[in-house]
């Protein structure tokens, strides 16, 4: 059979990658859905759940056609829905707006990678599910309170250019160290906020994980965020900023784990290339080298976190090989 409409190597391993994170995704939101008993929340949720499900099949029809294995991803195995609550008061929403943040980019990269008409439109349709979740996401959380806004800033009245190096200075042991531009501010706003729900994600895969060292490795990794948090915290309050970027969401006392070692693993794994981007984002944008520094030095902790969330997936065989292209010396040497 001949293909009129193959898929390349890039738009392969991409819908591989899309796969595993919605089938991800979905498992949470199952859950979520179970326990929500605010109807606004379960609506939002479960629209997405329809809509990730509605791609999920688009993108195994494409693997069947294209003659592909379809993916193994996350299945009903991997999710507990009789467990007991393990977040509480807007958590739900809260995870699902990090995630959305995280399928941003990931539709950002996949769509730049892709030239079929069939895959583009999976990511097309995906961006803008995912801007409405967003969207509604952080409004439901600004209304019920939850979200904290950044701080309030007193508006630019004049343009001026940077005239001298000094403007970058931020290791000075005397004087005073010029104030944060807004975009700085904004940056350590957007990773305390992200870090302060990542540590309570984290503290309940902690609580609930069955294996020694995956319950151990998600202590590691609250021991990491709170790291992260009390050095932007320090920066801030260096700077006279007031900022407060907790969520209220809260971690129940539950130990019944609702989700697989393998799905909070892969969860964590996602996480920590999430961050991994940002905070070399924040470097790249944080004129000052004292938080550029400071940035890449965390992203420097997280890789190597990640480095070892990688071998106890493999240790454990949960971490699915991606499809790889041919290997050449294996097959010739194979023909001799």
């Amino acid at each position: 059979m001949i293909l009129t409409n193959p898929i390349n190597v890039s738009e392969v391993g991409s819908l591989w990658q899309t796969y595993q994170e919605k089938t991800l995704i979905m498992r949470f939101l199952e859950y979520f859905i179970e326990k929500s008993n605010d109807t606004q929340a379960r609506n939002l949720l479960g629209g997405l759940w329809q809509e990730l499900n509605f791609y999920c099949n688009e993108m195994e029809e494409i693997f069947s056609e294209q003659g592909m294995a379809i993916p193994v991803g996350f299945t009903l195995d991997d999710v507990n829905l009789e467990a007991p609550k393990l977040y509480d008061n807007g958590f739900d929403v809260m995870f699902v707006r990090i995630l959305k943040e995280v399928s941003m980019g990931l539709y950002t990269l996949s769509m730049n990678m892709t030239y079929n008409k069939k895959v583009m439109a999976i990511y097309e349709g995906l961006t803008t599910v995912t801007q409405k979740i967003y969207k509604l996401s952080t409004l439901y959380l600004l209304e019920k309170g939850i979200l904290s806004l950044p701080p309030k800033v007193t508006m630019p009245k004049k343009n001026e250019f940077i005239t001298s190096e000094k403007f970058r200075e931020g290791f000075k042991l005397t004087g005073d160290k010029r104030a944060l531009t807004d975009l700085e501010v904004g940056i350590l706003h957007h990773n305390l906020e992200a870090n302060n729900i990542g540590m309570q994600l984290i503290t309940g895969f902690a609580q609930c994980a069955q294996n020694k060292e995956v319950k151990q490795y998600f202590i590691k990794g609250m021991d990491l965020a709170k790291k992260q948090i009390k050095i932007m915290e320090e920066l801030l309050l260096e700077a006279d900023v007031q900022l407060s970027a907790t969520s209220g969401a809260t971690v129940t006392s539950s130990t019944v784990p609702p989700f697989s070692d393998k799905l909070m693993m892969h969860c964590i794994y996602i996480l920590n290339g999430f961050s991994i981007v940002g905070t070399g984002t924040g470097a790249y944008f944080s004129f000052r080298n004292d938080l550029a520094m400071k940035s890449m030095l965390i992203a420097k902790d997280i890789y190597f976190y990640a480095q070892e969330g990688i071998k106890i997936k493999i240790e454990n065989g949960w971490f699915e090989e991606p499809p790889q292209m041919e290997n050449r010396s294996e097959i010739i040497n194979g023909n001799e």
